[in-house]
């Protein structure tokens, strides 16, 4: 069992000034696999006072852009060094699939880090435009200050870098306030950003729960907090920060539907949403879990989905050959079970899956993939966010109508359309208001694109040069 018994704040490593500790636990043994110290109001008040620091007196909001730059890319080069490492961490300590893990937990935020040195090394920091009355106006990309930047369980490493490289590169100090779920891979990280020689104070990282989330957020010094996580929450977060004239970025919860248009390909489009909506066993805010499809062929594209579902390998996340793991935890693993059985008694017809664990599983939080069919857009199942591996199967008549039902959701995170007619898509795409939304692409979230959600799936943008 791994046992961390310090703290990374402002890139020391501090011993926490309380006793409490954090157990990790597996969630397809069960078992403690780790324990770290569980940081208290005052190693948070050290954190911000050192993100303070390194922000009004020290050098690195006061570099060159190139200097900056230079160091993300140490950074970059120690973390493609460690992949293998990290992967295996990250499986460990939250479930995720292994050939999931390899590319959505770490390749892509390599991808990431890479993106943003590249948008930052040809982003404009001063724009000269010509005044009104005559003078020229300079323009300058100034840091925003000290961030507080608060990340959950089922994505770590991919959210952590999509925030703490753009506030570095911005010249930003930052706090990172990890999920108690998932400390080892933000662990990992801060080892890395301790070689990477970033200056003193500049970043923190301390795991840790949702009293200490709030505590964070409400600190005053810290100048933007960047939040990732339930619609719930997030109300809160928006709330605190206004009280305090805060900046904020919220990526929030989703519902999103991937529109199938009837010259789609069943197969195919099954093999797309399999992606889409069931990725990282079906707990990601971008999850497609609406599947919208046309009543004019929809047998066919119901028994392609339930081939599919049926036939995902599910158990031992270690198995290259898992597609779906556990569930993070006991509390998620009651909560989908709870939809399932919503979906029953409200008329829904299951098709696949269910309550019941998977064969052969005797341990973990473990549950089937599952299929819902003759899905009504008003029921639970088809409003509110499961966070499980769970598909909702919806008839609609025309494209307008599929429009229609897409948009009649509070949320608007992401979202595809399948086609072969590409400006048919388009069309759909337009018409449904969601940050963003793929034409035949499973949701690949490009790291040149700005992501963020509209209506409850929150405000602001991540990624791309609006991610700097």
């Amino acid at each position: 069992m791994q046992v961390q018994e310090k703290l990374f704040i402002g890139g020391e490593w501090v011993a926490p000034s309380g006793p409490d500790t954090i157990e990790v636990v597996s969630p397809a043994t069960e078992q403690v696999i780790a324990r770290v110290p569980d940081p208290t109001p005052a190693d948070i008040d050290a954190a911000v006072t050192a993100a303070r620091l390194a922000f009004d007196e020290g050098p690195w909001p006061r570099l060159d852009p190139a200097e900056r730059i230079a160091a993300v890319h140490r950074l970059a080069a120690l973390y493609k060094a460690g992949r293998k490492e990290l992967t295996g961490l990250i499986t460990a300590e939250m479930g995720a699939p292994v050939s999931f893990a390899k590319v959505g937990h770490v390749a892509i935020p390599m991808f990431l880090m890479n993106a943003f040195t590249g948008i930052a090394e040809n982003l404009a920091w001063e724009e000269r435009r010509p005044g009104f009355y005559g003078q020229d106006i300079l323009v300058r990309k100034e840091p925003v200050g000290v961030v507080a930047a608060v990340i959950p369980w089922n994505m770590p490493m991919f959210l952590t870098i999509g925030k703490l490289v753009p506030a570095l590169l911005a010249g930003c100090s930052i706090v990172l306030k990890p999920s108690p779920e998932t400390p080892l891979d933000a662990y990992w990280l801060a080892g890395l950003l301790e070689q990477a020689e970033i200056p003193p104070g500049v970043v923190s990282i301390l795991p840790a729960g949702r009293e200490a989330g709030e505590y964070l957020v409400a600190h005053p010094g810290v100048d933007k907090v960047s939040f990732t996580g339930s619609t719930a929450a997030g109300r809160n977060v928006a709330a605190s920060c206004g009280a305090n004239l805060k900046r904020v970025s919220l990526e929030l919860g989703g519902k999103s539907a991937a529109v199938v248009l009837d010259d789609a390909d069943p197969a195919t489009t099954a093999k797309g949403i399999e992606i889409a909506g069931l990725m990282n066993s079906g707990q990601a805010c971008v999850a497609q879990t609406r599947v919208l499809v046309p009543r004019s062929r929809y047998a066919e594209y119901v028994d392609a989905l339930a081939a599919m579902v049926e036939t995902l390998p599910t158990g031992d996340p270690t198995d290259p050959a898992t597609q779906i793991g556990p569930l993070v935890a006991q509390r998620q693993q009651d909560r989908v079970r709870g939809y399932i059985e919503i979906g029953q008694k409200e008329g829904a017809r299951l098709l696949v899956g269910g309550t019941d664990l998977p064969a052969g599983v005797d341990r973990g939080w473990y549950l089937r993939p599952t299929l819902f069919a003759d899905v009504d857009n008003s029921m639970r199942i088809a409003q509110e966010e499961i966070f499980g591996p769970v598909l909702s199967v919806i008839p609609y008549t025309d494209q307008n109508d599929a429009i229609r039902i897409a948009n009649e959701s509070d949320y608007g995170l992401s979202g595809s359309v399948w086609t072969t007619d590409v400006d048919r898509g388009l069309a759909v795409a337009r018409g449904v208001r969601s940050g963003t939304f793929g034409v035949n692409e499973a949701y690949s979230m490009d790291p040149a694109a700005p992501f963020g959600g509209v209506k409850a799936s929150g405000i602001g943008r991540e990624l791309g040069k609006e991610g700097i």
